[in-house]
């Protein structure tokens, strides 16, 4: 149980992040059953779990960084995280503004965290997010927002936080009450906003975070929808057809032509960021128009496009049978996996995918059955989670804790969707499982390691996730690495090589496993843009 403080120090702001994500993976398919408004696309649960779980990693990530020093970072880098992490992971329309709610109270709270500053930051928040929307609506979560921050600026000068941070959940709660009279289409539906119960949701873990103790939770109201011929919608006519997202580096004055540019080709319009990176949620029919105006504007990225109503991937075709999902480091081997059939899923260097990418990978694949590989350690519990999500949709998923690319090619490589699930994924785990892995990385600083004491700039080896040699020059240590894991005894190397990594290095590394280990064949492949300039498999 989080432990009672008066103060949203940067520990109190990771236990608000763990509980909030906690909170919603609660409850979830609740909030997904009663979103109606602006699309009944019953997602709003889903998308808030997944913009939260970006937030949650970032923080995390912050955290880890002063684990080896025995430090708790400042709370201006705690907030800070948490607003870019759910910038950069925000989905939906709900999941955007709850984006733009985070950013405006971390600018509030980097400068200071008492009670004074959480009614200050609730304050801003709400008004930020009214912003960010090209039209607000009343009886949605901007209305929920704007309550909480009224309620709390009521607790009154001599209140501490968490009297602040209750009355901030009380107020939202009032508000999100009356969201049916405020709003017709949840009147008809005799639901409340979904948006703003997921902000409910999120204030009662701020309020357990600093309170130690949980508000009492609420049962949310799942509506009996209309028959198809009276159904529940925001429009008449059906609104626009995609959701459009991305992100976007642009300049203000550009993300101002945007913004009036994409009002005048749908709705649903938000647009939240600033310091250059934002996101952009909009509503439209064209969707290549909107993406176009994004490239006008600067450079936009992670372009996200749903047909709203319809499957995503295939929708008038019957699901495959089988399908591999493939996590991978670099664009060369995406486009390698791509070649073998597998959905891949790219692990951009420092920014590892959510569960919610892989769980939409697993959908995109479209079959009944799929085999999962992470090809990462420290995606395991990441993995998982996507895997029982898809579950829940009836999809027969397996996860093969594959803990490097290497390891993935090698089960790629002897994947027969012919034969039966339970057969395929016995060999693809012993492929995977024979496979040793290493990889080469820089040293940035001075540190201790399993081969001894190494200073900034020295090469590494990596064998299996563990320092065993340390160089200072690429082609010995990676050498070396080899000559240790041929020792064991193999019948194929397995060269990654990484985008800046010359060809030279791969023509010497084949020389020498050429002359030393003559039953030994070797193949490579360009990884691209990967964290690592040398991969290498041995199996």
């Amino acid at each position: 149980m989080p432990q009672t403080a008066d103060d949203m120090d940067a520990v109190a702001v990771r236990t608000w992040c763990s509980l909030a994500l906690e909170a919603l993976g609660r409850e979830r398919e609740a909030i997904d059953a009663i979103n109606v408004y602006p699309v009944a696309d019953g997602d709003t649960g889903t998308n808030l779990y997944l913009t939260v779980e970006s937030a949650a990693q970032a923080v995390e990530a912050v955290f880890a960084g002063h684990e080896t020093g025995g430090t708790v970072p400042a709370t201006a880098d705690a907030v800070h995280a948490m607003a870019h992490g759910a910038l950069i992971g925000a989905r939906g329309n709900s999941g955007t503004i709850l984006a733009q709610l985070l950013r405006g109270m971390a600018a509030v709270l980097a400068d200071g965290h008492d009670a004074d500053r959480l009614r200050e930051a609730l304050a801003v928040a709400a008004a930020a997010a009214r912003q960010a929307v090209a039209h607000p609506v009343e009886g949605t979560v901007l209305t929920v927002a704007t309550a909480a921050a009224e309620a709390a600026a009521r607790a009154g000068d001599g209140a501490g936080t968490a009297t602040v941070a209750r009355a901030a959940y009380d107020g939202a709660r009032t508000a999100l009450d009356a969201t049916p009279g405020q709003l017709a289409v949840l009147g008809r539906a005799g639901v409340v906003d979904a948006g703003g119960r997921g902000l409910v949701t999120v204030l009662g873990a701020l309020v357990e975070a600093i309170c130690g103790r949980a508000p009492e939770r609420r049962q949310v109201a799942v509506p009996v929808l209309p028959e198809p011929d009276d159904c529940v919608e925001s429009d008449p006519e059906g609104g626009p057809a995609f959701e459009v997202i991305y992100l976007l580096e642009a300049t203000d004055d550009a993300v101002d032509r945007l913004r009036t540019r994409l009002d005048r080709l749908g709705d649903s319009l938000v647009v939240v960021g600033g310091d250059g990176l934002w996101n952009v949620h909009v509503h439209v029919d064209d969707a290549g128009a909107a993406v176009e105006a994004g490239v006008e504007a600067g450079r936009p990225y992670r372009i996200r496009i749903t047909h709203f109503g319809a499957d995503r991937v295939h929708p008038q075709t019957e699901p495959v049978q089988r399908a591999v999902v493939v996590v991978v480091p670099g664009d060369g081997l995406r486009d390698l996996c791509k070649e073998a059939g597998a959905t891949t899923v790219l692990a951009r260097p420092g920014e590892p995918p959510a569960s919610g990418e892989l769980a939409d990978a697993i959908h995109r694949a479209h079959a009944r059955e799929v085999v999962l590989l992470p090809n990462d350690a420290e995606l395991r519990h990441t993995a998982a989670a996507a895997a029982e999500q898809a579950r829940a949709r009836g999809v027969r998923v397996a996860l093969i804790p594959t803990r490097a690319a290497v390891q993935g090619i090698a089960a790629l490589a002897v994947h027969e969707p012919d034969r039966s699930f339970d057969e395929d994924v016995v060999a693809m785990t012993a492929a995977a499982g024979a496979t040793r892995y290493a990889e080469l990385a820089v040293a940035e600083r001075q540190s201790w390691t399993m081969a001894g004491i190494c200073q900034a700039g020295d090469v590494l080896g990596l064998i299996d996730g563990d320092v065993a040699v340390i160089g200072g020059d690429v082609a010995r240590t990676a050498r070396d690495v080899l000559d240790r894991m041929l020792a064991a005894g193999g019948e194929l190397v397995t060269l990654v090589l990484g985008e800046d990594t010359p060809d030279s290095l791969a023509d010497t590394l084949e020389e020498h496993v050429r002359e030393g280990y003559l039953a030994v064949d070797t193949v490579v492949y360009r990884g691209g843009h990967q964290r690592a300039p040398l991969l290498i498999g041995v199996e």
